[in-house]
């Protein structure tokens, strides 16, 4: 599969399941597929779940559950409460007080 990237072979994975897979096994899969020795998987895992994130077609869900999100129509997708609610307290820097502390370094 020369010239795909592991998020290619993980969608055309999931486009083929129709459901939602647990990470561990989607990564078995995605393995498989590329010939990846056990050695190999355990070096790469942390930079394909991390592409995974990045990828805005997937979406993670409850229990460690991945699918794709062309799925799911945006308004039956939840959002945790708490991830939102650091951004209530933040404050935009009036530019002149950026400018300010840039001047002190």
């Amino acid at each position: 599969m020369a010239g795909n990237s592991l998020s290619d072979v993980a969608y055309r994975s999931l486009k083929r399941k129709r459901k939602q897979v647990v990470f561990n096994k989607l990564w078995k899969e995605v393995c498989d597929d590329v010939g990846y020795t056990d050695e190999m998987a355990k070096k790469k895992i942390a930079s394909f779940y991390n592409a995974l994130m990045l990828d805005s077609r997937f979406i993670s869900l409850e229990g460690n559950q991945w699918d794709l999100r062309e799925r799911y129509a945006e308004d039956t997708l939840k959002i945790d409460p708490e991830l939102t609610e650091a951004y209530e307290d933040y404050e935009e820097f009036e530019e002149e007080e950026f400018e300010e502390e840039e001047g002190e370094i």
